[in-house]
């Protein structure tokens, strides 16, 4: 395609563009009359930033705060500013992403980034800034755990990452099929993505009512690649996933796309080893072709082709960084696993297939966790770090058995599938 009829075509997606904010709006942040709505999004995609913003005035937004997002001076910041500094969210951070949350407000994250936008950097630095602002922000990050902000992340395309993407075609081609792509897989390609996504949602109450009745001990997963782990399940834990719901009612999606029934494991429940099955990008570095092993729920041995050094700062964040908070189920059937694309970006690929994620766990995935303090929870299984990294393990052979407590075995997924 020649830049002009690029130009032309991504106009012509203008309307579907326009649904796809409508759907993040409404579905993904439930916006109220009066309430404080934040955007944080790249600078290149100011475009779908304003419609956004538009809309959620529209939909009666008091105010809406936009906190602006750029790798390449993100990178810059890595390049010139020593580790020690990164140690700590500076107090007007901590001060907006608080103040923000304590007032109710609702978070949209529109991710869109360059995978290799750190390629270089010490990983070091962006691993302490996570965990600063994991730790630091405690209002920001509680209002989410505990189910008292809505949150939404969704996707929109930067040339950097369409041309990872699609790196056979010219940039401006790259950027309109990676549009062609998000819509699809986030099911807002349709002539009412607001309709399509309800229907989405009752399969996920199908699939998480058979797990939460049968009320497992423990997954057993194995598939060719070496994969053989066993995932211990908290004894008062719930399967969630597609919509949430917030204390006071709010149903809300926060994951555009999302294909994942998920659950929260027991942390020192969980032996053997797990290979990937895609590459992981974490904070603009890729790490790829790598495996754990685990003993009592630790991560004791680890290796990967590509990018160890970014997995050993993600293992070594804090003390519960080597530990699992999230065991996620997703069918090879995905329109992300369908479409045969590597998104080179967590927020699709890990709803391609099965993962897992190393850091905190979800209090939401406990039952009458809105009665619990941060100590119970962790007392009962729930990981506490300052991280949460998702890696796929969800090759196209993969096989898991749920086991009762009684030690009867059944068959969950086959070949990457559900079994039942």
């Amino acid at each position: 395609m020649t830049r002009e009829e690029c130009t032309l075509a991504i106009e012509g997606l203008s309307g579907q563009i326009d649904k796809y904010a409508e759907l993040l709006v409404r579905k993904g942040l439930c916006v109220r009359e009066g309430q404080e709505v934040v955007v944080q999004a790249p600078v290149e995609c100011a475009d779908f930033a304003r419609r956004v913003v538009r809309l959620a005035y529209r939909e009666g937004a008091g105010h809406v705060t936009v906190i602006w997002g750029d790798d390449a001076m993100a990178r810059l910041e890595y390049e010139n500013v020593p580790l020690e500094h990164f140690r700590h969210t500076p107090t007007w951070k901590v001060e907006q992403l608080n103040s923000l949350a304590e007032a109710g407000a609702c978070f949209l994250f529109i991710e869109g980034s360059d995978p290799s936008a750190l390629d270089g950097i010490d990983p070091a630095k962006p691993a302490a800034a996570a965990h600063a602002r994991n730790t630091e922000c405690l209002s920001f990050r509680n209002g989410m755990d505990f189910g008292k902000n809505v949150w939404c992340i969704a996707g929109a395309p930067v040339e950097a990452w369409a041309r990872k993407v699609f790196p056979d075609c010219a940039p401006y081609e790259a950027v309109y099929r990676l549009w062609l792509a998000i819509l699809k897989v986030a099911r807002a390609d349709g002539l009412d993505p607001q309709l399509d996504w309800e229907t989405h949602n009752a399969a996920f109450e199908k699939n998480k009512g058979f797990l939460n009745d049968m009320a497992f001990d423990r997954l057993h997963y194995t598939s060719k690649n070496g994969t053989d782990l066993t995932l211990g399940l908290n004894a008062k834990g719930i399967w969630e996933g597609g919509a949430g719901r917030t204390v006071d009612g709010t149903v809300f999606f926060p994951n555009i796309p999302t294909e994942e029934v998920f659950t929260t494991p027991a942390r020192t429940r969980v032996d053997g080893i797990v290979y990937s099955a895609m590459p992981l990008v974490h904070a603009g570095q890729i790490v790829d072709d790598f495996w754990l092993r685990f003993e009592g729920g630790r991560v004791v041995e680890y290796d990967a082709a590509r990018g160890r050094e970014v997995l050993r700062h993600i293992i070594e964040t804090d003390e519960n960084a080597a530990y699992l908070g999230e065991c996620a189920l997703v069918p090879k059937e995905s329109p992300i696993h369908q479409s045969g694309l590597l998104f080179y970006n967590t927020l699709f690929d890990e709803n391609a297939a099965c993962h897992l994620a190393l850091g905190f766990g979800f209090d939401e995935c406990v039952k009458g966790f809105e009665n619990m303090t941060k100590e119970e929870l962790y007392e009962i299984g729930v990981n506490d770090a300052g991280n949460h990294t998702d890696f796929m393990i969800g090759s196209d052979d993969l096989s898991i058995d749920g086991v009762d407590e009684h030690g009867n075995v059944h068959p969950i997924f086959r070949n990457g599938t559900w079994a039942f």
